[in-house]
């Protein structure tokens, strides 16, 4: 499952959106992250790197309402 950004929780430090391998993060858009780009980093890092980042704990949370990507096979 993408993740998703908690707006009421975000600084909006900018920390993470540099660090998203897929260009997903907009802080432009409202702090947003794309879910059909959002790949969990799992081909690039061992944890998300929204997650690892961000200054405030619990921000960058797991959106069960979309489904887990599954990288092409």
């Amino acid at each position: 499952m993408p993740f998703k950004i908690i707006a009421s929780q975000c600084t909006s430090s900018s920390a993470c959106e540099p660090l998203c391998p897929n260009v997903a993060m907009s802080e432009k858009a409202g702090n947003v992250i794309e879910p059909k780009k959002c790949t969990e980093c799992s081909v690039y890092f061992d944890e998300p790197q929204c997650v690892a980042v961000c200054p405030v704990e619990n921000t960058s949370v797991i959106d069960t309402s979309v489904p887990r990507y599954h990288a092409p096979a």
